[in-house]
């Protein structure tokens, strides 16, 4: 189970600096005015060789100009809700304001792990100035400046320290793990109960039923994994009652969990801007992916309808296109086995070695015949290739000027391996290293 971490706070304290520099990533929109964070608030970070997530719960929630405290009182809730450990981040330059008062308040009855952390620490001579928040009554405090970096590693070391040790249930540890993860009211659902055979879920034409992720073990027709149904994700803007936020964590954690996703569009709406942020979500998180076409039979349909189809769903995915496209329908279970087929197959595809000589054999030759583009008058020469010994496909090339590749020439050989071994379904990471 991926841990999650969750920063809370009020307005203008740093969540987004902080978000940036724990993920490594520019990903949320800084701006000066007032909860201008909207967007892409979720990110991977590792610390320690622990993997977890964080979410800046600023995000999600719609902030007027006249910040009032309910607002920030749903974004507290919602983190002691989802979180293992929540960052409760304040600003020595403002000192403790009532807002801070309230959100620390309902922290100290949560009994979750809650790490108070003050920022813009810029100077040894705030430094005495943050005492004043030992008044919140949440115990240690963690100095940092998220501008700068400074107390971020203590921050992190305690972090990793709170996670909680869950067991591992040995028996599934080898057995797939399949999400059904997108957009509230494509089918998920329907799709896993017709699979399973039994309304193991509540199937309800209102948008957004499924709540929690439900895991089912499927064992017959000689296949054997494991389902995962998540909460849809919905639009970003939609996302301002509680409800929504859950069912977009839960979908993360889904992915997270899963070693193939199966991303199931609606066809009668073709592929939105949210389920094209979703296939990147599970790229990221170099999961396997199969799409799944559902509705098909509510689709009007002449000679070129599906290859029109998949290429419009190609160029919204692009580069990754690589990916099996399935045309179903839980309705008339249409393709229901195929879509199984092709998932254990992206499955077995991901955990595939490829022996070093083998790679070497058929890459050299492919590398001396178009050599990457000479750079500043550098030439590069890669002598050597062997796939790394990760969870997911990933090469490193050994040559003697590795910064001076460029993106397009790492395509080029993620093409050549794609059409001389079946990587379809899985994102490949290309390494250039020095020798």
């Amino acid at each position: 189970m991926n841990n999650i971490v969750a920063i809370v706070g009020r307005p203008n304290v740093g969540k987004s600096t902080l978000f940036n520099r724990l993920t490594e990533s520019r990903d949320a929109i800084i701006h000066e005015t007032s909860g201008v964070t909207r967007d892409r608030n979720y990110g991977a970070s590792t610390w320690n060789g622990v993997d977890f997530s964080v979410i800046d719960t600023g995000g999600y929630v719609v902030n007027s100009d006249d910040i009032f405290e309910e607002e920030i009182r749903k974004q507290a809730m919602l983190a002691i809700e989802e979180a293992d450990v929540i960052i409760f981040l304040v600003d020595v330059v403002s000192g403790i304001t009532d807002l801070d008062d309230a959100v620390a308040k309902l922290l100290r009855k949560s009994k979750k792990k809650v790490l108070l952390v003050v920022n813009k620490i810029d100077n040894n001579n705030l430094i005495y100035d943050a005492n004043v928040f030992y008044g919140l009554g949440l115990g240690d405090l963690y100095l940092i400046s998220s501008m700068s970096g400074s107390g971020t590693g203590d921050l992190l070391d305690k972090v990793v320290e709170l996670f909680p040790n869950e067991p591992v249930d040995e028996e599934t540890i080898d057995i797939p793990k399949f999400a059904v993860v997108g957009r509230p009211n494509v089918g998920k659902s329907s799709f896993i109960n017709a699979l399973v055979g039994e309304e193991r879920n509540i199937v309800t034409p209102i948008s957004g039923t499924t709540r929690d992720s439900i895991s089912s073990r499927y064992n017959k027709f000689g296949h054997d994994f494991i389902l995962i149904d998540t909460a849809g994700l919905r639009k970003k803007g939609k996302v301002s009652e509680n409800i929504e936020f859950y069912s977009v964590m839960r979908s993360i954690r889904s992915i997270e969990e899963a070693d193939v996703c199966l991303l199931m569009l609606d066809a009668t709406l073709g592929m939105e801007s949210q389920d094209v942020n979703v296939f990147h979500l599970t790229e990221k998180n170099k999961k396997g992916v199969v799409i799944l076409v559902n509705k098909w039979d509510l689709v009007e349909k002449d000679t070129h309808s599906t290859n029109q189809y998949i290429a419009a769903i190609k160029e919204k995915i692009a580069p990754f296109v690589d990916v099996p496209i399935i045309f179903t329908s839980t309705l008339t279970k249409q393709r229901l086995f195929k879509v199984l087929e092709e998932a254990m197959k992206v499955y077995q595809n991901r955990k595939q070695k490829i022996q070093t000589s083998k790679l070497n054999e058929l890459m050299l030759p492919l590398i001396e015949a178009n050599q990457p583009p000479t750079n500043k008058g550098k030439v590069v020469r890669i002598k050597y290739v062997t796939q790394l010994p990760t969870e997911t496909p990933s090469f490193a090339f050994y040559c003697n000027l590795p910064q001076y590749v460029k993106e397009a020439y790492k395509r080029y050989l993620e093409n050549r391996l794609r059409e001389h071994f079946d990587f379809t379904g899985v994102p490949i990471q290309i390494y250039m290293r020095s020798k």
